[in-house]
């Protein structure tokens, strides 16, 4: 199977405006939470984090980590999808070759080398989530992380270790998985070039 690497984003793309945008993060975190009738502190306190740093970040002044984002949402009764999106998806059929959104994980996590690619564009309509997850050597997921849902995966290239709860399995291009997401879960590439994997889970928590 000939996997080709996404383009590079051009620097007016999707991608940059998303890495540079930690504002617009915040503000919809801070919109969610006073949507819900939420204070500073209760949400804190249900996300195991302080005021101080959940001031900050609906400030755009800090990044969560992967983990603390899912735990935000989770409180808040939203999902992460909606919080990066450039702009609410229009339903679609077909998504083009370079025409889809990247994004990031780093400004969102302290780790290096991960990226998503929007195979679905968040929307509310979908029942399923789909990306393709690009590691770097050496890159991996913040976690352990734990959710309602299921996923299932598709290594494309490269070698990756998956962890789901106390097991570890080494996955290489052409190996599969399924596990509910309530099990803790993270990876990691252990090969010498860049891992892809084709994600999917439901129901859309990213």
């Amino acid at each position: 199977m000939n996997v080709i690497n996404p383009p590079l984003p051009s620097e007016n793309s999707r991608e940059d405006k998303i890495q540079s945008n930690p504002v617009r993060l915040g503000t919809r975190l801070k919109l969610t939470r006073q949507t819900r009738g939420l204070t500073l502190k209760a949400l804190a306190l249900a996300a195991d984090c302080s005021e101080s740093l959940l001031s900050k970040i609906e400030n755009g002044k800090a990044s969560p980590s992967l983990p603390m984002l899912h735990r935000l949402v989770q409180a808040l009764d939203s999902n992460i999808g909606w919080m990066f999106e450039e702009t609410d998806a229009d339903e679609g059929v077909v998504f083009r070759a370079g025409t889809r959104p990247l994004i990031s994980l780093d400004p969102l996590r302290r780790g290096e080398g991960i990226s998503l690619e929007r195979i679905i564009p968040y929307s509310q309509g979908h029942l399923l989530q789909c990306n393709i997850h690009h590691i770097d050597v050496g890159g991996e997921s913040a976690g352990p992380i734990q959710h309602v849902g299921e996923e299932v995966g598709y290594v494309l290239v490269g070698e990756i270790e998956l962890m789901i709860g106390d097991k570890t399995f080494r996955l290489s291009a052409g190996d599969s998985f399924v596990f509910n997401s309530e099990l803790a879960h993270w990876y990691r590439n252990v090969g010498s070039q860049r891992a892809s994997i084709f994600w999917v889970n439901t129901p859309p928590t990213f």
